[in-house]
C-alpha cells in the first residue's frame, strides 16, 4: 500500500511540474520558442523542420530582393515542387523522422484511413514525438480505427502534457474535472496557461 501511494506521488511530481516551453521547441534558425498558433510556424517538407514565420518571411524578402531562386531557410535544398513533397515526406519517413511520420498519419487520418493513421501515430509516439501522443488521444476519443480506451487516452494525454503539449494539458484538467478533482483541474490549466 505504502508503495502504491509512493508511486502516485512520484507520477504526480512528474506530471505537474511546469515544462520549461511547449512541445514545438525552438525555432532552429532564431532560436525563439515556436508559437503554439500552427499559423506562426511553417513545416519545411524537405527537411521536416519547422521554422517560425518570422524566419521563413525573412528569407522569402531575401531571395525576392535578390533574386534569388527559392531554398529552404534551414537547409538550404531548392523548395521542392508539389510532386517531390511527397517523395521526400517518403524519404523522411524512411529515416525514422518522427515528424514526418506523424505527418504522414495526419494525412492519413484526413483520408479515413484510420488504421493507417493509428500506425503512424504509434510510430511517431514510440519515436518520442509528443504531438503524435496527443494525436492517438483524439483516436482513442473519437473512436477513430480503435476503440474508445480512457486509460490509453489518459496515458497518451499524460506523455503529451508532460512534454508541454498545452492541449494535452487542458484536456487533462478536463478529465480531472469530470472525475470531481477541481483542484487537480486547476494544477493542469494554470500548467497550460503558461505555456
Amino acid at each position: 500500500q505504502a508503495c502504491k501511494k509512493r508511486a502516485a506521488e512520484l507520477r504526480d511530481e512528474i506530471l505537474f511540474k511546469q515544462p520549461e516551453s511547449t512541445h514545438r521547441g525552438d525555432c532552429p534558425i532564431c532560436c525563439l520558442p515556436l508559437s503554439i498558433d500552427p499559423d506562426k510556424s511553417t513545416l519545411m517538407s524537405c527537411c521536416c523542420k519547422t521554422i517560425c514565420i518570422g524566419c521563413h518571411h525573412t528569407n522569402v524578402i531575401r531571395e525576392v530582393r535578390g533574386k534569388l531562386d527559392r531554398k529552404c531557410p534551414f537547409c538550404r535544398h531548392p523548395t521542392p515542387k508539389s510532386e517531390e513533397v511527397k517523395r521526400n515526406l517518403i524519404e523522411r519517413i524512411e529515416a525514422n523522422d518522427p515528424v514526418a511520420i506523424r505527418q504522414m498519419g495526419g494525412y492519413r487520418n484526413q483520408e479515413g484511413d484510420y488504421d493507417g493513421a493509428i500506425e503512424y501515430f504509434k510510430k511517431a509516439a514510440g519515436l518520442g514525438d509528443l504531438g503524435a501522443h496527443y494525436e492517438l488521444t483524439v483516436m482513442y476519443r473519437n473512436r477513430h480505427g480503435v476503440e474508445k480506451d480512457k486509460k490509453k487516452e489518459v496515458y497518451h494525454l499524460e506523455k503529451a502534457a508532460i512534454g508541454g503539449e498545452p492541449f494535452a494539458r487542458h484536456n487533462l484538467g478536463c478529465i480531472e474535472e469530470e472525475s470531481g478533482r477541481a483542484d487537480r483541474a486547476v494544477k493542469q490549466w494554470i500548467i497550460a496557461a503558461k505555456l
